[in-house]
């Protein structure tokens, strides 16, 4: 953490850190994950000196998102990610599908 962080973005800090490590994240991984969400949040609320325009700008927060932009996980994209991609390429009957109809459609 860097230095004169508040006491809550440590506790944020080393909780985000042990979630991660909970799901069998590498402790460096742990680390990261911690140390890249605890400093959006810092930027989005101000606490920092300076901040990129992604920090600021995001409609959600880390929390609100809560993995949404991962592709890779146990489940993969999410339904509204696929959906997303399904408007994009003009499939018609999207919105009735179930997650798995819309990965039929998309060819996944």
């Amino acid at each position: 953490m860097p230095a004169g962080s508040s006491s809550k973005r440590e506790r944020q800090y080393e909780h985000i850190k042990e979630s991660a490590e909970d799901r069998g994240e590498s402790t460096r991984r742990a680390k990261e994950i911690a140390a890249r969400t605890v400093n959006k949040e810092r930027a989005r609320s101000g606490e920092s000196k300076t901040a990129g325009k992604a920090s600021t700008r995001d409609a959600k927060s880390s929390y609100e998102r809560g993995g949404q932009r991962s592709h890779r996980g146990a489940q993969g994209p999410t339904k509204d990610q696929l959906y997303d991609e399904a408007r994009k390429r003009n499939i018609h009957g999207r919105s009735s599908m179930s997650k798995k109809e819309l990965e039929n459609a998309l060819g996944r």
